[in-house]
C-alpha cells in the first residue's frame, strides 16, 4: 500500500509539471507580439504630395494594430518642433541629410530616427522642358531676358519648409542677386505652374521627387553644381520623439517595419492631388488590394 501510495504521489507530480510546461509553451506560441502601450498617437504632417499619402497610410496601419490616430496639418517647424517637445508623437517627414538638416541640428538631441522609408528623394529648381535654354541653376544669373519674363521670381511654397532654405542658400551661393523667392503653399505653386505650363510660359519652382506633378506634365529638373539641395537627392525617415519605442512598443514596432517605393506613393499621389480624392479612402483601397505588402509591414504585429 505503501508502495502504491508513493506511486501514486510520484505520478500526480510528474502530470503537474507537464501541465505548467504546457502552460508555458502555450504562453509562448500565444504571445500577442509588442504590447500596445500608449493608445493615442498624434502624427503631424506638412500637405505635401508624398507626405499626405504616407502620413494617412501609416496612421491606417496603426489604427488596424489597435491605436487611435490623430493626424494634424501643420507646417514644417512646427512638425519638427511638437514631436522634438512631445506634444506630438511621430511623423515620416523627414528629408535628410540636406532638405532639412536644420531642423534636425536643432532637434536631434530629442528625435530618433526610426527607420529610412524612401531611398532617394531629389529636389531642384525645376522648369518645363520647353525652357531649352535654362538647365542649371547657373543660367540664372543674369539673365536679364529670362528675370524680366518671370519678374525675377520664383514662385516658392511654404515658408519654413526645407526646400525654401536651399533655394535661399542657392541664390546666396549663386549669385542670384536680383531673383526673389516669393512664399504660398504647394498648391498654389503648383497652380501656377499648370497656368504656365498651359500657356507655354517660362516660370521657375522647386520641386522635388517623389511628386505626382512629374506624370503629368514635362518638367526638367534644373543642374546644380555645388550641390545646394543634396546632390543625388535626400532619403526619407520616420522619426519619432525620444521615448515613443518604451511607451508605444507596438506602434515603433510597425514603424521599424514600414517602407515605400517610388511605385506605391506614384500609384497614389494622382489619385489625391490630381483628382481630389479622400486621402484616406486611397490608402484604404491600397491596403485592400495589397495584402501581403500590408502583411510584411505588419508581420509578428496582432490587428485588432
Amino acid at each position: 500500500m505503501l508502495s502504491m501510495l508513493l506511486a501514486a504521489c510520484g505520478g500526480n507530480g510528474e502530470e503537474e509539471e507537464d501541465t505548467d510546461a504546457s502552460k508555458d509553451e502555450g504562453t509562448e506560441e500565444t504571445s500577442d507580439g509588442p504590447e500596445l502601450g500608449q493608445e493615442d498617437l498624434t502624427q503631424p504632417y506638412v500637405a505635401w504630395a508624398r507626405e499626405t499619402i504616407s502620413t494617412h497610410m501609416l496612421g491606417a496601419l496603426l489604427e488596424k494594430v489597435g491605436y487611435n490616430v490623430e493626424l494634424t496639418q501643420v507646417e514644417a517647424g512646427p512638425m519638427w518642433s511638437s514631436v522634438a517637445d512631445g506634444s506630438a508623437d511621430f511623423h515620416t517627414s523627414a528629408w535628410l541629410p540636406a532638405t532639412h538638416a536644420s531642423y534636425w541640428e536643432e532637434y536631434e538631441d530629442d528625435i530618433v530616427q526610426v527607420k529610412q522609408v524612401l531611398d532617394e528623394a531629389p529636389l531642384a529648381l525645376s522648369v518645363p522642358s520647353y525652357m531649352e535654354d535654362v538647365n542649371s541653376i547657373e543660367d540664372l544669373k543674369d539673365n536679364e531676358e529670362l528675370g524680366e519674363s518671370v519678374n525675377w521670381e520664383v514662385v516658392g511654397i511654404d515658408p519654413g519648409a526645407g526646400i525654401m532654405e536651399n533655394t535661399e542658400e542657392a541664390f546666396d551661393v549663386y549669385g542670384l542677386d536680383n531673383w526673389e523667392l516669393t512664399t504660398s503653399s504647394e498648391a498654389a505653386m503648383l497652380a501656377e505652374l499648370e497656368a504656365a505650363v498651359e500657356n507655354e510660359e517660362p516660370i521657375i519652382v522647386p520641386l522635388w521627387k517623389p511628386h505626382w506633378i512629374f506624370g503629368t506634365m514635362d518638367l526638367k529638373m534644373l543642374e546644380d553644381p555645388e550641390e545646394i539641395y543634396g546632390g543625388a537627392g535626400d532619403q526619407i525617415y520616420t522619426v519619432a520623439r525620444d521615448g515613443l519605442e518604451e511607451d508605444a512598443p507596438r506602434a515603433y514596432k510597425v514603424m521599424e517595419q514600414y517602407d515605400e517605393t517610388y511605385e506605391m506613393i506614384d500609384e497614389m499621389m494622382p489619385k489625391v492631388h490630381a483628382e481630389d480624392e479622400d486621402p484616406a479612402e486611397v490608402v484604404q483601397e491600397f491596403i485592400d488590394n495589397n495584402p501581403d505588402l500590408v502583411d510584411e509591414w505588419l508581420d509578428g504585429i496582432p490587428t485588432e
